[in-house]
């Protein structure tokens, strides 16, 4: 699975702008930038670019989230909206004292990860791969100089949104990873006492990890980190279930915040 380990940067061609300035900005190069992007015939003469071009940047050397540089007339409404997630979140995993001041070049993380296209992907077979609805990856990728609806490029790197409920994102795993016996997971939740709840289900509705708690390290109204495992108290029954991760009411213990990620066994 050819999800990109290295750290991206999702941004925006200015008045001005070439990809030798964006790619010494943003510690890439112009090939890597080139290659992201497809910017090469049949869809455009080799490098060119156009102010409003959404383009994903590689870096060369760092890893960690994807962050999004935010530019003239962004809102963090507009920035969760693309990405198919909440303002609340978005400014809670930034730490942002007021989301309606943000500023140009602002970094942001954002709830996605990029995977590299493959020959022989399409859209449709994409969305299926990794549970992540048709609608939510096209409104991602809107913008990009070489996502022509349905027509994709091997090496093109593809924003793919992560599913998000208001108060949880889950970090890792991410969506279409192959889970192990006590696979790690790492995310940020707003959540009442900081208690965070999660299970493993395969397709069969067998559950194979039975819920267990983790705590975030801060509790609401800051979105705390949390890890945990999943250690297996059954055997899956088919190849594909879902990561649920989640808290319950205070008032009658039922599941709020619900964050479900298709993983693989």
């Amino acid at each position: 699975m050819p999800v990109v380990s290295k750290k991206g940067y999702i941004y925006t061609v200015r008045e001005g702008d070439t990809l030798y300035s964006i790619a010494r900005r943003l510690g890439s190069s112009v090939e890597a930038i080139e290659r992201a992007n497809h910017l090469f015939d049949p869809i455009t003469d080799p490098g060119l670019i156009f102010p409003g071009n959404v383009l994903v940047v590689p870096s060369l050397s760092e890893t960690g989230k994807v962050t999004y540089m935010v530019k003239s007339g962004d809102t963090v409404s507009g920035i969760a909206s693309r990405f198919s997630t909440f303002i609340d979140l978005v400014s809670g995993v930034n730490n942002l004292e007021n989301p309606n001041l943000i500023s140009v070049n602002q970094r942001l993380i954002v709830p996605v990860f990029i995977y590299e296209i493959q020959s022989g992907d399409t859209l449709s077979s994409i969305s299926r791969r990794f549970g992540i609805p048709l609608s939510n990856i096209t409104k991602a990728n809107q913008g990009r100089p070489s996502s022509q609806g349905d027509l994709i490029w091997p090496e093109f790197h593809l924003i793919l949104p992560l599913p998000t409920s208001r108060n949880i994102i889950v970090w890792t795993p991410l969506p279409g990873t192959r889970i192990v016996n006590n696979q790690r997971i790492e995310g940020q939740a707003r959540a009442f006492e900081a208690n965070v709840l999660h299970q493993l289900r395969d397709a069969n509705g067998t559950i194979v990890s039975k819920e267990r708690f983790t705590m975030a390290d801060e509790g609401a109204p800051e979105y705390g980190k949390f890890t945990s495992t999943l250690p297996f108290d059954r055997t899956p029954t088919s190849n594909t279930g879902e990561l649920w991760v989640y808290t319950r009411s205070a008032n009658d213990g039922s599941i709020q915040d619900l964050v479900k990620t298709k993983v693989y066994f």
